[in-house]
């Protein structure tokens, strides 16, 4: 594991949702203080570490498809293989030729321990607790490579909707105490960072182990000073209380006006199928109440196609729901099946083919939204946070407005890590918009910024 100057050096690749990159990124402070040294792209690493999802089979597919990439690459390097799939198929990942290590959820951030055992005896390891037994909440607040911070608040989930095998995978519900995360959160501050974004399984169910309130910890959190951005990663619709809406939208310093909410489907037939906590009529009061307080707010929303039980007649009624909400974006997942859940004893069962329509449709319908709502901004300014060190060869650099739309602008590396007003002029893709920084609008006459 050691290279001629002696100094370990660790790879790390992670699949999968903002909770993992947040956890992959508390992995790599913990080996940092360890003296293991992230590999540059150009090194050979003496570890490599790959943090897997599993929410669908697709998911599954893609890390043995990776763990595989990366054996072959660097053949020598120890290969810790964690995350989701590894907690809910540790046999299926420790059979993959080449790896080394493989470690559950509950295990992942004590990674430390487990690579020193490793280096005392070079010897295969499994270890992953039973999810019953996972009842320890472990922290992570690191931004890894990206300007943005991740605060992890919440883990687990107690939901057991019928399609989904994530509380299999992190457990039951358990969350941080405020005062360790507020903390946390005055660290990142101190080290520059002017954006955190809450994360966890199902953030909305924070302190229902320890008897405090989620809206309390976003009250807490908005105190700190200099943190000028969060964000909430995603909450239930059922969790999103109209309290909390009203509070970010009338009294909060630094809660952004974007939300990401999953529906899952449109049809109340299928929502029950699938053990929802919720139905279409209290999703539309809540996209109601962000668009009435705050109109510019970018809404996401999840939806799956094709899920057990979605008859014709209900995708229409799923379809027809999701044209009529005033939301930004859909984020569309094919619906798969997962071993061991209840989904897999609901009669109706969608083609693949059918499945693959239907996911097309929503993505059609999803690009519509999206342009619909960027368009609306085209010609005004908003704030930017420029969250990459350096500008391309083309001198753009990328950043995001506080209501969430992606822009990219001519700028300098000094741009970096700041938010400045930025004026919105025309479209990249159906992804980014373009613009200018208020610093180079001072060089453009007239109208000549239409045509950048």
């Amino acid at each position: 594991m050691t290279d001629d100057t002696n100094i370990l050096r660790a790879s790390f690749h992670t699949l999968g949702c903002k909770l993992n990159f947040s956890e992959t990124s508390a992995i790599g402070m913990q080996l940092a203080e360890m003296g293991i040294i992230r590999a540059l792209p150009e090194e050979i690493p003496d570890i490599v570490v790959v943090n897997t999802c599993s929410v669908t089979e697709m998911a599954d597919k893609k890390g043995r498809s990776l763990i595989r990439r990366l054996r072959n690459r660097w053949p020598e390097a120890t290969l810790v293989v964690t995350g989701c799939y590894a907690q809910l198929k540790p046999q299926e990942v420790a059979a993959i030729e080449g790896v080394d290590i493989v470690l559950g959820n509950d295990e992942k951030l004590r990674i430390a321990d487990f690579l020193k055992q490793w280096e005392t005896e070079r010897r295969s390891r499994v270890a992953v607790h039973d999810y019953l037994d996972i009842r320890e909440f472990r922290g992570a607040c690191e931004r890894g490579d990206r300007t943005r911070y991740w605060l992890k608040v919440q883990d687990g989930c107690d939901y057991f909707c019928t399609y989904c095998t994530i509380p299999f995978a992190r457990g039951r519900s358990r969350s941080g105490q405020i005062s360790d995360l507020v903390a946390e959160a005055e660290k990142a501050a101190a080290a520059g960072g002017k954006e955190i974004v809450l994360t966890g399984v199902n953030v909305g169910c924070f302190g229902k182990d320890t008897g405090e309130e989620f809206i309390e910890l976003l009250k807490r959190l908005d105190a700190v000073e200099d943190i000028e951005r969060y964000r909430i990663s995603s909450i239930e619709p059922n969790l999103l209380t109209e309290g909390i809406v009203r509070w970010i939208a009338e009294e909060s310093r630094a809660f952004m006006p974007s939300f990401h909410i999953p529906l899952q489907s449109g049809s109340d037939e299928v929502l029950r199928l699938m053990n929802r906590r919720y139905r279409t009529d209290l999703f539309t009061d809540r996209i109601s109440l962000i668009r009435s307080l705050m109109p510019d707010a970018f809404i996401g929303v999840d939806i799956i196609a094709g899920a057990r039980g979605e008859t014709e007649k209900e995708w229409e009624r799923s379809f027809s729901y999701a044209e009529s909400l005033p939301v930004s974006r859909y984020h569309v997942f094919p619906y798969s099946e997962r071993p061991g859940t209840k989904a897999l004893g609901i009669d109706h069962q969608v083609s693949q083919e059918e499945k693959h329509r239907r996911v097309a449709a929503l993505t059609r319908l999803s690009d519509e939204k999206l342009r619909d709502f960027s368009r609306r901004f085209i010609g005004s300014s908003r704030p930017v946070l420029w969250e990459h060190p350096d500008a391309g060869d083309d001198g753009i650099m990328y950043g995001h407005t506080d209501n969430y739309l992606r822009v990219c602008a001519r700028a300098s590396s000094s741009h970096y890590n700041t938010i400045t007003p930025t004026l919105i002029t025309c479209f990249k893709d159906v992804e980014t918009l373009m613009g200018f920084v208020d610093s180079e609008l001072h060089n453009i006459e007239g109208e000549n910024y239409k045509n950048f």
